[in-house]
């Protein structure tokens, strides 16, 4: 079958897009996948980035951006979103917090839907947001359940501890207190896929004025509870 629309560069950009789709790769990596020359290959990239089609990981690699996540929920095509969103509402009201989710992506996390707090001291993290995997009781999710070997590599330069995913996996939610940034707590549960494969995270943050030292004490039951609502929902539409 013929996938030229007639448009060559733009051909070109979705044959890097569909490249990027297995994982990240770097530049030889994309060259050896599309078949494009070096120079066009670089340049297609740099430009899907500047649009945030296209992001890049801490090594320096391609990955898929943000973007895709924000048109996605426009769409109405990915499930996972569509699902979360009411519900990140309702544990925005619930908690007075603001609520959102993340997806990992190579070496960050995503924030892919939100439900901000209206008024007041608030931590709110814009959607396309990339933010390190080394902090916050998102990134503890994301890494908790990861096969061992990825998981350790995921603790290098990471202020959290083997000890702190063990305790994560124990009691099923994450909290940290200033770990991504001072003066802000947050607390997190995970969000499961077909086989219970953990596939994003649901958060709440805010200033450690109102979360306290302990924001898990004061937030795990809604956020977990949270989680558990858009995971059933997940199996549902998959079966």
């Amino acid at each position: 079958m013929d996938n030229s629309s007639g448009v060559g560069v733009l051909d070109k950009a979705v044959l890097v897009l569909n490249a990027l789709e297995a994982g990240p790769a770097s530049l030889a990596q994309l060259v050896q996948t599309t078949g494009l020359a070096r120079p066009t290959a670089h340049r297609l990239a740099v430009a899907l980035e500047h649009h945030r089609l296209v992001h890049r990981d801490t090594q320096g690699r391609f990955i898929l951006g943000p973007r895709l996540a924000e048109l996605a929920v426009a769409a109405g095509e990915d499930r996972l979103l569509a699902i979360a969103q009411p519900v990140l509402a309702q544990l925005r009201d619930m908690t007075g917090e603001s609520a959102s989710l993340f997806r990992r992506q190579g070496d960050v996390r995503v924030c892919v839907a939100a439900a901000e707090r209206s008024s007041g001291l608030r931590d709110t993290i814009p959607v396309g947001a990339a933010l390190p995997m080394t902090a916050g009781s998102a990134a503890q999710i994301l890494l908790a359940w990861e096969e061992p070997d990825r998981l350790h590599r995921g603790l290098r330069g990471a202020k959290f501890e083997a000890t702190t995913l063990a305790q994560v996996r124990r009691r099923g939610w994450a909290q940290s207190v200033g770990e991504r940034e001072q003066g802000v707590g947050s607390v997190s549960a995970p969000i499961r896929g077909a086989g219970g494969r953990v596939i994003a995270a649901v958060s709440v943050s805010g200033p450690l004025e109102r979360l306290t030292r302990t924001p898990g004490r004061l937030h795990a039951a809604p956020v977990t509870s949270a989680a558990e609502k858009i995971s059933d929902a997940m199996r549902r539409t998959t079966n």
